[in-house]
């Protein structure tokens, strides 16, 4: 279990250090970490032949050198495409990660494991959260996502821990989806005292993404949430440290 208390504010990695390296991929997982992470945030989604990958979008588009839903590919074949160079041509090479690969990186480490469901399926959920526990990482870990079904059926089915979103960002929201999170995941946009108050006072963590400067990761603490998801962890893990809110 992660470490949470009222005078300590958590850094959790958005896709890795995102704002350094190729998102969602094996480097920027490690490069993360070795910055000193409580966490790490990252993406779920399954391939043509039943398996779980990390990778943010629905499609590879964006990210890789192919095109096309993931949903679609092999294994095999998404291992074949360029994870890296749409960031630089300096990480050539890096591939998409297997949810296994990711998990025996971190599965000893005592991280925050903050795994997003980008597919929305409910064998999807099932797998992710078998994988997880056949690792021993129970109660190191929280299933988000973005539609309030799928939280939902996480922690009625298997009661673990969910992070949900504020309502007008979420699909399929009802008035008893709070009752199911654990946390609630906030934009810097969005962010104020009286959300993150509103949030403490139905017993849900107020969380926040993204704090990427000194100004931003100032408002956090004004605000009150007690966990911040950035691309550049280093301008968060510094004024905490500083002022005695991360360990």
């Amino acid at each position: 279990m992660w470490e949470q208390s009222e005078d300590n504010i958590l850094v959790v990695g958005h896709r890795g250090a995102k704002a350094f390296y190729p998102e969602n991929t094996m480097l920027s997982f490690q490069k993360a970490i070795e910055l000193g992470v409580d966490g790490i945030e990252m993406d779920i989604n399954m391939t043509k032949d039943g398996q779980l990958v990390v990778i943010h979008d629905n499609t590879v588009d964006r990210t890789t050198n192919g095109t096309g839903k993931v949903v679609d590919f092999t294994l095999r074949e998404l291992k074949e495409l360029d994870a890296g160079s749409h960031f630089s041509s300096e990480y050539a090479g890096e591939r998409i990660p297997t949810f296994e690969e990711f998990l025996d990186l971190v599965k000893n480490k005592k991280l925050l494991l903050n795994v997003e469901i980008k597919d929305y399926r409910t064998c999807v959920i099932d797998k992710t959260i078998k994988m997880l526990e056949d690792y021993k990482l129970t109660d190191t870990y929280v299933i988000t996502c973005f539609d309030a079904d799928v939280t939902t059926y996480a922690h009625e089915k298997y009661g673990v821990k969910t992070q949900g979103f504020p309502e007008w960002l979420v699909k399929n929201y009802k008035e008893e989806s709070n009752s199911h999170y654990y946390s609630v995941g906030i934009g810097m946009k969005d962010l104020t005292r009286e959300l993150c108050n509103k949030y403490k006072k139905l017993n849900i963590d107020p969380w926040c993404w993204c704090p990427d400067d000194e100004e931003n990761v100032l408002k956090v603490i004004q605000c009150g949430s007690t966990l911040v998801t950035a691309n550049n962890p280093i301008p968060a893990l510094n004024i905490l440290k500083a002022k005695n809110l991360h360990q």
